[in-house]
């Protein structure tokens, strides 16, 4: 009897798991911005060129400007797209853009990265 329990519960948490896979981006828009599902304001880099595929933005950039990252299994999704950086790891784009984070916004709603250097700029669907 113990058997099949754990057998249903590895079940159960196979099915949330392959669920989470397949979720929609992790974004939305709130106060006419984009941010991410903890409300952390999302950014673009001008040197970045929409539907290049890439980042320019790693090494010391990233630390700073924390790309949002995407799991192997996600999929785009209307203009959430996925581009590969140097090392081979997925990051979501907007409209073809890469997206970022900032590590100096500190709580949900920060907006300090707006036209830093000119060049960043919050997202505004």
């Amino acid at each position: 009897m113990t058997r099949h329990l754990i057998s249903a519960s590895t079940f159960t948490v196979a099915a949330l798991v392959a669920g989470m896979a397949n979720a929609a981006p992790p974004v939305k828009t709130v106060g006419g911005m984009l941010v991410d599902a903890n409300g952390m304001t999302l950014y673009t880099f001008d040197k970045d060129t929409a539907g290049s595929g890439k980042s320019v933005c790693n090494g010391p950039c990233a630390t700073l400007w924390p790309p949002v990252m995407a799991s192997a299994d996600d999929k785009p999704e209307g203009k959430m797209s996925i581009v590969v950086r140097d090392d081979g790891s997925k990051q979501w784009a907007y409209n073809g853009k890469p997206v970022y984070l900032f590590k100096s916004d500190m709580k949900a709603g920060d907006a300090t990265g707006d036209n830093v250097k000119d060049v960043w700029h919050i997202i505004k669907p």
